[in-house]
């Protein structure tokens, strides 16, 4: 089996966005998606994630380049100026891409 070559779009940003971008993520059609609880420090200072107002999450996309770049956009035109939010994209490859990406 061959690798091929995917994006990976990892996004940082308040729990309490996470029902929203869950629809986001649906509607744009991406085929999955994993989202797990995230700490840490930066630059609006150190997020212990000890209560819900307080608590980060990390969402994982992978997907093609058009939907990476599209979604992204989408990202920073809904929620940059309102909320606490970190996206940044990768190169990746995977095996069985059919599994992430639309073909």
């Amino acid at each position: 089996m061959k690798n091929e070559n995917a994006k990976l779009i990892t996004i940082y940003t308040e729990s309490v966005l996470e029902s929203r971008l869950i629809d986001d993520i649906e509607e744009h059609g991406a085929m999955g998606y994993t989202i797990s609880n995230a700490k840490g420090k930066g630059s609006s200072g150190s997020r212990a994630g000890s209560w819900e107002a307080n608590s980060n999450i990390r969402v994982e996309i992978i997907c093609d380049a058009n939907f990476a770049r599209h979604f992204t956009q989408h990202l920073q035109k809904t929620y940059y100026d309102n909320y606490g939010m970190v996206t940044f994209t990768s190169d990746i490859e995977v095996l069985r891409p059919q599994k992430f990406c639309a073909q």
